[in-house]
């Protein structure tokens, strides 16, 4: 696998010459903050992101995200503007030797958790989804529990003014089921792989996080039927996932390791972290080690090597420890010491089959 570490540009507190010091550091996926669903990454843009980076002896992997519209995602009639922005800034992508892109397509919500700030018994800080909570709220309080946890920091996906805009989101995704959605993520596809193709760019959908139902908007990446149905609608190599285990893993019903082998080829991405079941529906983000959490992280890193998985990987949210100052789940320290924990488990693995 070719390590990497997120990063989010020259205002994040970990820093680039943080993550080249994490031994066999392949490089960062990145992001262009403060753009919009919808905006143009323009090629300057990208190049002076790209620049930031291989200054440091890193490459940038992968971009995470380039966020979907949300005219898109609900099929209005201007979605076919936004796509075609989209398009630009693949080529973009492309003509700068970026090719990744992880995206997602969720209504409203691209990720949630209710509590960002859980306590374990170690005294380190990492975060909670309890849906007995979620039932007691309605959608647009997500947005107050959300904010009111943030440490400061600007969290993707929860970027200021959709609060302001809730309403008018809610009505644009009125009538919208799970089948509507799909149509929707497929009319995408059929629109942008051309492209990725031509420039050589792979498109990776993340999974819902957390992978059910939730204030009942439709969920279409939570599980191998659901992924399977995606990668099959458009055949393409282009056409991937982004494989995150914390989140197809928080729901106990899904087998990773049959996912991770019904999906050879097609994972472009993979986002290694545990999970700790702690009730239906309720889990917490536990350290990578899998006695730590729910999750064999070892047969997870086997099941990668089995089907010949080379792709970029990075180690996902991790505690906030040692008194860290740091973005909910994207601390430098227990990051890195998830990644050293996975590139012993690659290094097992590698040495089991020998």
């Amino acid at each position: 696998m070719k390590w990497t570490f997120r990063w989010y540009g020259q205002d994040d507190p970990v820093t680039l010459d943080n993550i080249r010091q994490i031994p066999n550091m392949y490089g960062v996926v990145g992001t262009l903050v403060g753009k919009l669903p919808g905006d143009v990454w323009q090629l300057s843009e990208i190049e002076a992101l790209k620049k930031d980076v291989e200054a440091k002896g890193l490459k940038l992997a992968g971009i995470e995200s380039v966020s979907v519209h949300d005219a898109i995602k609900a099929g209005t009639a201007d979605r076919d503007k936004y796509i075609d922005n989209y398009k630009e800034t693949i080529r973009n992508l492309g003509k700068s030797g970026v090719d990744v892109i992880c995206y997602s397509f969720k209504p409203i919500f691209g990720w949630a958790k209710t509590n960002l700030n859980y306590e374990l018994p170690d005294g380190s800080i990492t975060l909670e989804y309890d849906d007995k909570i979620v039932q007691q709220i309605e959608p647009k309080q997500m947005y107050g529990l959300i904010s009111g946890q943030t440490s400061g920091f600007q969290l993707s996906g929860w970027e200021p003014g959709r609060l302001e805009r809730f309403n008018e989101l809610e009505a644009m995704y009125e009538g919208i089921t799970e089948e509507k959605l799909f149509d929707n993520l497929k009319y995408f596809l059929e629109a942008v792989i051309p492209v990725c193709e031509e420039y050589g760019v792979k498109m990776a959908i993340h999974p819902d996080d957390p992978p059910f139902d939730m204030f009942e908007y439709p969920r279409i990446t939570k599980n191998k039927a659901d992924i399977l149905k995606i990668v099959n609608a458009v055949d393409s190599p282009c056409n991937g996932v982004t494989f995150c285990t914390g989140s197809y893993g928080a729901n106990p019903e899904n087998d990773l390791v049959d996912m991770i082998h019904s999906l050879k080829g097609k994972i472009h991405f993979a986002h290694l972290r545990n999970v700790k079941i702690l009730g239906e529906r309720h889990f917490l983000e536990s350290a990578h080690l899998s006695k730590e959490g729910s999750l064999d992280m070892y047969a997870i890193v086997k099941a990668l090597d089995d089907i010949g998985f080379d792709g970029i990987a990075r180690p996902d949210h991790g505690r906030t420890i040692w008194n860290e100052i740091a973005r909910p789940g994207y601390g430098l320290y227990d990051r890195a010491l998830g990644l050293s924990y996975l590139q012993g488990l690659e290094e097992a693995v590698h040495k089991s089959k020998s």
